[in-house]
């Protein structure tokens, strides 16, 4: 691994950031769930390193929230040293009507994370596992009710001096932690600690709507191979609120619009209960797997679909986890669109909510993984299946009990961040073997979850006998790709990865890391040409559903995105792939 020293790479936007003083992620960060009150408490915090659990003396630092210290955009850009508590400390203001409660929110701290107001911890009232004072975990969001905590300014306006402690503990992979690595290099990045995502506070009455959950379901049911029925729509909005009880609401949509990439048709609602208030939206759509013309396939709105797909790692050169400005999401997403992708395979990653929100809006398909936590094993993980040892047992190798608990937790807490936004169709549970345990029981745990989408148990490697899963999933790197024969539909989960470094460009010049390199650009965009032309193309009529190239950006030492790390590059044109898309949706539409 390579463990060079990174260069300084600032986005454009990120740039303009670090020379100004402006409150960066300025937005409502929680699209569907919208309130008229909103309090950004994102921008400098003061900031301070200990050893153990006890509150420093002194904060001698100040940090930019919500970029982690690592990142260049924290105004900090520094290792942290592993096991450290991080702690943040500012002055919370807020005007409140009589009777109004406050809501602190915590879009995600890696990894575990709590509130102080004094020398009181504050209880968690939403969250995964509320009615704790530590949220564990490090891509969830959590909240407390800090109402008590407050001073009064005047009759309407309220102050308290607030201190979150999260603690990172990367070693030992016990926790949820993706690709981040002490010894980052490869295919291993930099660590992310602390504060990632927005923290903010909103009003709220005393009773007040805590989650909404959303089902939409075509009335005369749909048997898989139909094409969706014409008939109407039943949708159930349920509100639970912050007194235990709930209520539900029913409409009915006569004529429907169904979702897709091509139509990312939502809409849009407003509930009301008591004095609370919210905006939300949904859409109608369903995902299945079924057969067309014989073939297994993948039925989006009961038709056969090609997820014509990117791998996406969701790493920033200058922020890391977290972009220098969330409309980062929407310029990403709008750039892959123009090249002809619909679908992103999010890697090992949660995201912010608004991310998910531009894949709803724009029409662009998610693959979402799970998290992967426990240790990585080169000649387990890699060696035996690429010598063809994919069959071996998941029961047998386990990871410890606790690092198991765990990786379901955040399993579960994913899915119920996610299941209500149409543009995730599909779940991946392990990667390429990593952590890979029981993989029928975790199956059947997450369809009890979500009954309506594909799950890929196992995707690129390990497939032991009798496995449960929806898809035949296959990584191909180091050969050429060739038809798969199997009774589920089946995707190329993982293939490409070609290398071509832009120097000026690049987070580590002196290492490229990819599976095949190439010097020029004009080389490099042939290759890619080529790879889909002769060995994605010719598959599709003969059942391959999905294919997700590796990868959307360059990512450290990984120069084999479609754009360089610092998003200042764009490696391939719309022009360059615009006959290879309009050949594939016209290969999948000739199965219908």
């Amino acid at each position: 691994m390579s463990e060079t020293k990174l260069k300084q790479l600032y986005s454009e936007a990120g740039e303009r950031l670090s020379a100004s003083d402006e409150t960066p992620w300025d937005v409502y960060p929680r699209p569907q769930m919208v309130r008229d009150s909103f309090i950004n408490l994102n921008g400098w915090w003061d900031f301070a390193l200990t050893e153990d659990v006890r509150p420093p003396r002194r904060f001698e630092r100040r940090i930019r929230v919500p970029f982690a210290p690592q990142a260049l955009l924290s105004g900090i850009g520094e290792d942290i040293p592993d096991g450290s508590h991080l702690w943040y400390r500012r002055t919370v203001k807020a005007r409140l009507q009589r009777g109004q409660r406050l809501l602190l929110h915590v879009g995600a701290a890696d990894q575990e994370a709590t509130i102080w107001i004094g020398n009181q911890r504050v209880l968690l009232t939403e969250g995964y596992a509320p009615n704790r004072y530590t949220h564990v975990g490090g891509y969830e969001a959590f909240t407390a009710d800090i109402t008590d905590y407050l001073k009064p300014i005047d009759e309407e306006e309220f102050q308290t001096e607030i201190l979150i402690q999260v603690h990172d503990q990367l070693a030992g992979g016990v926790l949820p932690y993706g690709k981040q690595s002490l010894h980052r290099g490869g295919m291993w990045y930099t660590p992310v600690s602390g504060i990632w995502q927005t923290v903010w506070a909103e009003a709220v009455p005393e009773v007040y709507i805590k989650k909404l959950s959303i089902e939409t379901v075509p009335e005369e049911g749909m048997p898989a191979g139909d094409v969706v029925p014409d008939g109407a729509w039943t949708v159930k909005i349920r509100a639970e609120l912050s007194d235990g009880t709930s209520k539900t609401r029913e409409e009915r949509i006569e004529d429907p619009e169904l979702w897709s990439p091509e139509n990312p048709h939502l809409y849009e609602t407003a509930i009301e209960i008591g004095q609370d208030r919210v905006e939300t939206y949904y859409a109608l759509r369903t995902i299945t797997t079924g057969e067309a013309g014989g073939i297994p396939r993948l039925l989006l709105n009961g038709k056969p679909y090609f997820f014509h797909g990117l791998l996406d790692q969701g790493y920033w050169s200058d922020g890391l986890f977290t972009p220098a400005q969330p409309e980062a999401f929407a310029e990403d997403i709008s750039r892959l669109r123009e090249l002809g992708f619909n679908m992103l395979r999010k890697h090992i990653k949660v995201e912010p909510a608004l991310f998910y929100y531009e894949c709803d809006r724009q029409g662009m398909a998610v693959f979402q993984d799970m998290v992967q936590n426990g240790a990585y094993d080169f000649k387990h993980d890699t060696a035996l299946p690429t010598v063809g040892l994919t069959g071996l047992s998941d029961k047998k190798k386990l990871p410890p009990v606790e690092t198991r608990e765990n990786f379901v937790e955040g399993m579960l807490a994913t899915v119920r961040a996610l299941k209500y936004h149409p543009s995730v169709v599909y779940w991946t549970i392990f990667n390429e073997g990593w952590g890979q345990f029981s993989g029928t029981e975790n199956y059947m745990q997450l369809r009890r979850e979500d009954e309506t989408r594909p799950i890929d148990t196992a995707s690129g490697w390990f497939h032991p006998a009798g496995l449960k899963t929806d898809v035949e999933s296959r990584h191909v790197y180091f050969r050429k790709v060739r038809q798969v024969r199997s009774k589920m539909p089946w995707v190329l989960s993982e293939f490409g990865g070609y290398a071509y470094m832009i120097p000026q460009h690049a987070a580590d010049p002196e290492h490229v890391y990819g599976y095949r390199r190439y010097g020029s650009r004009e080389e490099w965009v042939r290759a890619v040409q080529k790879l889909y032309r002769e060995e994605i193309l010719p598959l599709i009529p003969r059942g391959l559903c999905a294919a997700v190239y590796t990868q959307v950006s360059d990512v450290e030492d990984e120069t084999n995105g479609l754009f360089t790390y610092d998003r200042r590059v764009q490696k391939l044109l719309p022009e360059e792939m615009r006959d290879i898309s309009d050949q594939m949706k016209a290969a999948i539409i000739s199965q219908r």
